[in-house]
């Protein structure tokens, strides 16, 4: 009786981790179905159509390179990506620490400040921007006061830049507050206790175990920004356009998807490079963070 029952258990064993992952895969079936419907069919459509709308070839690729206008814009909308993720970075990262060093109580209610833009209406915030950066807005009377006339943001990079900063910035304290949380305080104590003075143990103890949340939040508010539309499009120009609002109006104006399916190819390689390159940070700042622990 012993026998067989110890013979029977591998077996049971083997088709406990069978039937889980069976179970798994139905779990996952309708959420991949969809995302093949949904996202990966239109891509391959866009990518297929920049290769042959009007022809067959590289074309549409060699044209953005030719008209002087897409690269100046798709550096534009890269430089302004960075720009926005740099400044949502240096605002979100004392706000970060910030969380992980009050109360509970003060840590719910900063958070309900951080969760404050995803309760309001894109548009609604868009036209407040709009009422803030034109002429004679609150901006604009607030440099008055101090003797700097005509600070006008509307229309202007800057303006778009400012606007994307405040909308993005809860894409940055959440995943920044996340790695923090799970730092040992200790350690900057125990960096003091060896002689360290507060900020040396803060840059260099704390800083490189933050580092991983910090390219985190730095990719996702950069891609985030790369494809922004509705605010470069209420709050900007024509003539400071940023790649969105060029796919837009080759779609809508000139009817050319092959050209608009190029430049989203192209602005799908360069998300997708930014992901690899960050991934090879996280993997070395990794590697970091186990040196100094250890230490």
């Amino acid at each position: 009786m012993s026998a067989s029952t110890v013979s029977a258990s591998p077996v049971s064993t083997a088709r406990a981790p069978r039937s889980r992952r069976r179970l798994v895969g139905w779990f996952i079936l309708p959420a991949t179905a969809f995302l093949l419907v949904f996202f990966a069919y239109p891509l391959g459509n866009i990518i297929w159509r920049s290769f042959t709308e009007p022809s067959t070839g590289l074309e549409n690729y060699t044209e953005l390179l030719k008209d002087g206008v897409s690269v100046k814009i798709l550096v534009r909308t890269l430089v302004t990506g960075l720009i926005v993720a740099a400044c949502t970075l240096a605002l979100a990262y004392p706000y970060a620490y910030a969380m992980t060093r009050v109360s509970p109580r003060a840590r719910n209610l900063m958070t309900v400040v951080v969760l404050l833009p995803f309760w309001t209406s894109m548009m609604a915030r868009n036209f407040a921007w709009y009422m803030l950066e034109q002429r004679d807005g609150l901006i604009d009377d607030a440099f008055s006061l101090i003797g700097i006339d005509g600070v006008v943001l509307l229309g202007s990079v800057a303006g778009v830049t400012v606007a994307m900063v405040q909308v993005m910035l809860p894409f940055m304290v959440l995943p920044l507050y996340s790695g923090m949380e799970g730092i040992d305080k200790r350690l900057l104590n125990a960096a003091g206790s060896l002689g360290a003075p507060r900020w040396r143990a803060f840059v260099q103890v704390y800083l490189p175990l933050s580092l991983p949340a910090v390219l985190s939040g730095f990719t996702l508010v950069f891609i985030l920004t790369l494809g922004f539309y509705v605010t470069p499009a209420l709050l900007g120009s024509p003539q400071q356009s940023l790649i969105p609002q060029l796919i837009a109006t080759r779609v809508s104006d000139l009817l050319d998807f092959g050209g608009a399916g190029a430049l989203g190819s192209v602005l799908l390689v360069v998300t997708l490079l930014a992901l690899f390159v960050v991934s090879r940070f996280v993997n070395l700042s990794s590697t970091t963070e186990k040196a100094v622990t250890h230490e």
